[in-house]
């Protein structure tokens, strides 16, 4: 048995102090106890002075290996007007020139970041399954193998979301930059999911799959309506890019004379394990029967700024009951803190008023910042299937800790954590922690235990 005494805690929404978090040799939570409890029997104590103890954040969407390209794309192009789509070229370029290491690579840094601003599981959208000129590995589930090693290796869960990708869209020609995604028969798609759960079974708790179908531009309807049948058998999370571009919209409703929100509910394919990855270009009456499904909105405010997506129209979907996660997706920055923030400031500059997603019957001075870490947390776990994002009894002991000696957090207990995490590690090999910090230059003020 191990105990963490923290000066604070977050614990049912509310901060806590002298309460000791307690979890047995499984990293599992025990239970809380004050701290004339700890010493007691064979219980080993850790404390964390002047530090505020948080559960561990949910990253629901991430391209693990577009970190290479942080910094890159941020020129003009040659291009009339510059967008996701020019962006996209850009992406693809890089795509198809790694290599399996190249992939371990760029995912491990990218997780490795994840984990330092406090991160402890992630959703990893992962759509490169080809080699690069198109043919099979031995494994076809090879590159996809990969991205999760580099997860275990860093210490994160990962729910290995593997990606449905058919056509280039609608009546376009096979775009040969994508030929590292494309699995045209969803039969060999699904059976390749299946060899990927069962590779990963005793994996239970740290590593596991769910379904992705790209985008109705990439999945015709027939072999999406297949894909979300088999999810629901197997009661797996279903995660889906729908309605980030308008030109996504309008090429949806040239070929099925619907909405992208349109289609998916009135062919039944919404549900409580599916969840839409920034869900833009909506109107309220789609989002009314987005509701009734019991549906999440996974919102990536840091990338949809970066590509000039669009705003989440977050205070229409927190009316009608909709959850939101909040996910990394192309790494231009990692902090999901810094993204749940966003998802209220852009909100503030469109409509030109503060405190847009304040619950209006709770005038609390936490009130928003309760809304927005619920994002970061127990609804990106909800949104995952992960068994973190709170801080109970039976669950996993995933945290991170913040420093209140920082200047940023001596008034407030919000911080990016981008200086001051502390990270607890299951089973993670000694040799690879000192190969993470090594390869980070990890600065004085940053802690990570490990058990």
């Amino acid at each position: 048995m191990t105990a963490f005494l923290p000066d604070l805690i977050l614990l049912n929404g509310r901060i806590e102090n002298d309460v000791s978090l307690i979890c047995d040799e499984s990293g599992h939570i025990t239970r809380f106890a004050g701290p004339d409890e700890v010493g007691r029997g064979r219980v080993e104590a850790s404390r964390f002075t002047n530090r505020v103890l948080l559960p561990g954040l949910i990253n629901a969407h991430s391209h693990a290996f577009q970190r290479v390209i942080r910094g890159r794309t941020e020129r003009r192009t040659r291009n009339e007007k510059d967008s996701f789509w020019t962006w996209r070229e850009m992406m693809y370029s890089a795509a198809t020139r790694l290599s399996p290491e190249d992939i371990y690579d760029a995912s491990r840094m990218a997780f490795l970041e994840m984990a330092l601003s406090g991160i402890t599981s992630v959703g990893e959208f992962h759509y490169l399954h080809r080699a690069p000129d198109g043919s099979d590995y031995d494994d076809p589930n090879l590159l996809g193998k990969e991205v999760i090693r580099a997860a275990t290796d860093v210490g994160l869960r990962i729910a290995l979301l593997r990606v449905a990708y058919a056509r280039s869209g609608y009546e376009l020609e096979p775009n040969p930059q994508q030929v590292r995604f494309i699995e045209a028969d969803p039969d060999l798609y699904l059976q390749r999911v299946e060899q990927l759960r069962s590779d990963y079974a005793s994996f239970a708790g740290r590593v596991w799959v769910g379904v992705a179908p790209h985008s109705v531009r990439a999945v015709p309807l027939d072999y999406l309506q297949e894909v979300v049948t088999y999810a629901r058998q197997q009661r797996l999370p279903v995660h889906m890019h729908v309605a980030e571009q308008p030109a996504e919209v309008s090429a949806c409703i040239e070929e099925y004379g619907r909405s992208p929100f349109a289609l998916l509910a009135s062919e039944g394919l919404l549900h409580e394990r599916f969840t839409a990855v920034h869900a833009i270009h909506v109107t309220p009456k789609a989002v009314h029967s987005f509701a009734e499904s019991r549906a999440m909105v996974c919102a990536c405010p840091t990338t949809e700024r970066n590509l000039g997506d669009g705003v989440v129209p977050a205070d229409l979907l927190i009316e009608h009951g909709i959850r939101i996660a909040l996910g990394s997706d192309s790494q231009a920055q990692i902090d999901l803190l810094e993204d749940a923030r966003e998802l209220e400031y852009h909100l503030r500059l469109q409509k030109m008023e503060r405190a847009v997603l304040a619950p209006a019957e709770d005038e609390s001075r936490s009130a928003l910042a309760a809304e927005l870490f619920a994002c970061a947390t127990i609804n990106g776990a909800s949104s995952i299937s992960a068994p973190g994002g709170v801080l109970e009894s039976g669950r996993p002991a995933d945290f991170f800790t913040v420093d209140l000696d920082d200047p940023s957090s001596r008034e407030r207990l919000r911080t990016t954590c981008r200086r001051q995490v502390s990270l607890v590690y299951q089973g993670l090999p000694s040799r690879t922690l000192s190969l993470a910090a090594s390869k980070l230059r990890l600065r004085e003020g940053i802690r990570i235990r490990m058990r």
